[in-house]
C-alpha cells in the first residue's frame, strides 16, 4: 500500500506523519546523512536521538578516517591525469581552455579534470572530402550532386565536375583552435577554388588535355587559402574523379569527341607516312648528291689528266713532230680497229690491201684462219701455220708493230 493512500496515516517518508503537507525537515535530513557517514567511517553506530549524543566528526578516529578517504580520493584524482597517446597521434593539453602543450606518442600526465584536459588528434590519418558527388556515408547520397558539380566555364558552357581531396593534420594545435569546423571549411575552400579554376578555363581544356594542370592549380590554391587561415591542414592530393558535360548534351559531345579522335588518328597516320617517306627521300637525295659529287670529281680528274697528258704530248711533239704525229695516228687506228673483227693487211709494194673477214671465218670454225688468235688473244702462239708471205706482211703492218712496241713497253 502506498504511503499517500487513504488509511495509511503517519507513514510518509519525511516525518512519519500522514497529515503533514509542508516540505521535509532539513535538520532530520542532515542527521540521516550524518549517520550514514558515521557508519561508513566506522564511528559510533548507536541510534540515539537525543541531543547529548557525541557527533561522529568530533572523534579522532573519524577525522583520521576522513583524512584517509580524502587522500584516497586525491590519489585517484591524480592518477586519472595519466593518459596514453598512440602512435601517429598528438595530444593537445589545455588548462581551463587555454593551450599549454602538445604531447607526442607515449605515456603522458596532466592535471586531471576539471583543471586540464587533453584532446587527441590523429595526424597520420588520411582524411578526404568529396565535392560534386557522394560515395556514401551518413547523408546516404550516391552519384552526382548537381548543386556542387555543375559549374560554368570560360566559354559559357556547363560542365559536371567531381573532385576528391585528401588531407591530413600537420599541426594539431592550429587544427583545434584556429578553425571551428576544419572539414566544412576545407570543403567550402575547395569548391570555391574549383569554380575559380574551371571558370577561367575553356570547356575543351577542362574535359581533355587540361585535367592535370587544373588539378595542380586547385591544389595550390586550396593550400594557400588554408595556410592563410592557419588551419594546420596539409593537402596531400587532389583527384579529378570525373569531368563531363551535362546529361542533356552528352550524346552531342560524344559525337564531337569521336570526330576529334578521328582527326587525331588521321593526323597520326599522316605523320607516320611522312616519317616513312621523308627519310627515304632524303636518303635518295643524299645518294644523288654523292653520285653527282663523285661524277664531278671524276670529270675534273679526267680533265686534269687529259690536260696534263696533252701538255706533255705537246712538249714531245715540239721535239719530234713526225714521230709524234705517226704515233698518234697509230694509236688512233688501234683504238678504232681494236673493237672490230676486221683485219686489213697491207701488201708491201702494192696498191691493194687484203681484207680478211675474221668474223665469218671464226663462225665457220675453219682451222686455217689467220687471225683467230689475233682477235681472241692478241698473240700467234696457237695459230695454224700460214704462208710465209702473209706472215711477213702481217708482222710488217703498222698496227702489228705498234702492238709489239706497246708490249715491249
Amino acid at each position: 500500500m502506498s504511503w499517500n493512500e487513504p488509511g495509511n496515516d503517519k507513514k510518509d517518508p519525511w516525518s512519519g506523519r500522514g497529515d503533514q503537507k509542508g516540505p521535509p525537515d532539513l535538520d532530520e535530513a542532515l542527521r540521516s546523512i550524518q549517520e550514514k557517514l558515521t557508519k561508513l567511517l566506522g564511528g559510533n553506530n548507536n541510534n540515539q536521538d537525543d541531543d547529548d549524543s557525541p557527533s561522529p566528526f568530533s572523534s579522532g578516529a573519524s577525522m583520521k578516517s576522513l583524512g584517509f578517504l580524502a587522500g584516497g580520493v586525491f590519489a585517484i584524482w591524480g592518477l586519472s591525469g595519466f593518459y596514453i597517446v598512440d602512435e601517429g597521434n598528438h595530444g593537445v593539453e589545455t588548462r581551463f581552455g587555454q593551450y599549454i602543450n602538445t604531447t607526442q606518442s607515449g605515456l603522458n600526465w596532466h592535471l586531471p579534470s576539471p583543471i586540464e584536459r587533453v584532446d587527441i588528434v590523429n595526424v597520420k590519418q588520411q582524411r578526404f572530402i568529396e565535392v560534386g558527388y557522394r560515395s556514401g556515408g551518413s547523408e546516404q547520397i550516391t552519384g552526382s550532386v548537381p548543386k556542387e558539380a555543375l559549374m560554368l566555364t570560360k566559354d559559357e558552357n556547363y560542365v559536371d565536375v567531381r573532385l576528391a581531396v585528401q588531407y591530413q593534420v600537420k599541426d594539431a594545435k592550429k587544427f583545434i583552435f584556429n578553425v571551428v569546423n576544419p572539414a566544412i571549411t576545407l570543403k567550402q575552400v575547395t569548391e570555391s577554388a574549383l569554380r575559380g579554376v574551371v571558370g577561367s578555363s575553356a570547356m575543351d581544356f577542362v574535359l581533355t588535355e587540361g585535367r592535370s594542370e587544373i588539378v595542380t592549380l586547385i591544389k595550390k590554391e586550396i593550400q594557400d587559402v588554408m595556410d592563410s587561415y592557419q588551419s594546420g591542414i596539409q593537402v596531400t592530393s587532389v583527384n579529378l574523379q570525373d569531368a563531363q558535360p551535362p546529361e542533356q548534351v552528352q550524346s552531342s559531345f560524344e559525337d564531337a569527341i569521336k570526330a576529334r579522335e578521328d582527326q587525331q588518328r588521321l593526323i597520326n597516320e599522316a605523320e607516320a607516312y611522312s616519317n616513312d617517306v621523308v627519310p627515304k627521300a632524303r636518303g635518295a637525295a643524299a645518294r644523288k648528291i654523292q653520285e653527282a659529287e663523285g661524277y664531278k670529281e671524276q670529270v675534273i680528274a679526267q680533265a686534269e689528266g687529259e690536260s696534263n697528258r696533252f701538255t706533255k704530248l705537246l712538249t714531245e711533239y715540239s721535239k719530234a713532230p713526225d714521230v709524234t704525229r705517226k704515233r698518234l695516228y697509230i694509236e688512233s687506228m688501234e683504238a678504232v680497229l681494236s673493237g672490230t673483227n676486221t683485219v686489213m693487211v697491207d701488201v708491201k709494194g702494192g696498191n691493194n690491201m687484203m681484207y680478211l673477214p675474221l668474223d665469218k671465218m671464226i663462225t665457220q670454225r675453219q682451222p686455217t684462219t689467220l687471225s683467230s688468235t689475233v682477235s681472241a688473244t692478241g698473240s700467234s702462239d696457237q695459230a695454224q701455220p700460214q704462208p710465209v708471205a702473209i706472215q711477213e706482211q702481217v708482222a710488217d703492218h703498222p698496227v702489228t708493230r705498234a702492238r709489239e712496241a706497246r708490249g715491249r713497253q
